[in-house]
């Protein structure tokens, strides 16, 4: 598959990360607010690689973890787009969607308008039969996402999350399922008579 395109909204650019975007995304991921439903901060060393690894993904696989930017004036957002997990579930492997942003970014509907888009790429271009999107059981920010992007929750789905430990209180996680639309079938009714 080519490398990912730009993808665009009408607030939006989903795009490769540049390396202007790295100090912006490590501070995102050091900041404990932003951070609250994941078990810990990540340092810059950590935070870099993700970086790195995010747009070899993008390029790859012609799907990723997008930079998203506002179209009126250049302002880096945060991120949004699709990955592979890395651990092992009931449901794995699969493709995820996610996305995170800073604070000052949050409650515009900026991660429901990106994550749209990514769908729509990642049902046609990319050919996916199905997207989830899992997280802590608490963190009813993102399953609000979740729900206005038409993902629907399964129970039987949750999980506890295998890298946290046993009695970590972020370790039930729920799960979110999308389905690629169906083909709508041209039906031709011909009268006689």
């Amino acid at each position: 598959m080519p490398a990912a395109p730009d993808l665009l909204t009408d607030r939006l650019q989903l795009r490769h990360w540049h390396e202007a975007d790295r100090a912006g995304f490590a501070a995102m991921n050091a900041d404990p607010e932003v951070m609250t439903y994941f078990p810990t901060t990540l340092e810059r060393r950590v935070s870099d690689a993700w970086f790195d690894r995010m747009n070899a993904a993008l390029d790859r696989d012609g799907y990723g973890l997008w930079a998203v930017e506002r179209r009126e004036d250049g302002a880096w957002l945060g991120m949004t787009g699709l990955a592979a997990p890395t651990f092992e579930a009931a449901f794995t492997p699969c493709i995820e969607i996610g996305w995170r942003y800073p604070s000052f970014a949050w409650g515009q509907g900026y991660a429901t308008e990106a994550a749209r888009v990514v769908l729509e790429h990642g049902f046609q271009a990319a050919g996916l039969a199905e997207i989830l999107s899992w997280t802590t059981a608490a963190n009813l920010r993102s399953r609000a996402v979740m729900e206005r992007i038409g993902m629907t929750r399964d129970p039987a789905g949750d999980f506890d999350h295998p890298r946290l430990p046993i009695g970590h209180p972020l370790r039930p996680h729920v799960l979110y399922r999308l389905a690629a639309p169906r083909p709508s079938r041209r039906v031709t009714v011909t009268v006689s008579g």
